[in-house]
């Protein structure tokens, strides 16, 4: 009988560890998930140029561009919400260099970094967006 105790206590003690280590890496996703994007000093942030093929909007208002020689999407978070003008930005941008700052920054719902949170949208000098930290 005590064979058959010990290895329930066993089984017992390795379902116990199994749900404590499954329950800790969904805490971790789900931090990873949820954190907010960073805002950043300039001096911190990282600086793509490219000529913008396309602008959009999604169901959150965020707005997108799509550049030339590029796969990944750069998005400034509720856009639409913060003031910026969709048309206004698709007939001065498209074909256009601009330049887009925004922070090192990964989460697992991007696993791939194809998607980019702008912190800053500069074009011909003029800064279209901005949520960097002043230094």
């Amino acid at each position: 009988m005590t064979v058959v105790n010990n290895t329930k206590k066993k089984l017992s003690k390795l379902i116990k560890i199994t749900l404590v280590s499954f329950s800790l890496i969904i805490l971790i996703i789900a931090v990873l998930i949820f954190r907010p994007v960073p805002i950043v000093s300039e001096s911190n942030a990282i600086s793509e140029i490219g000529i913008v093929k396309e602008i959009y909007s999604n169901k959150g208002n965020d707005v997108i561009f799509v550049m030339e020689n590029t796969d990944r999407r750069f998005y400034i978070n509720r856009g639409l919400e913060n003031g910026l003008e969709l048309n206004n930005l698709k007939e001065k941008l498209i074909g256009n260099s601009i330049v887009v700052k925004y922070p090192k920054y990964w989460t697992p719902l991007d696993w791939n970094d194809k998607i980019k949170h702008i912190s800053k949208v500069e074009f011909n000098n003029e800064i279209l967006f901005n949520e960097l930290k002043g230094e």
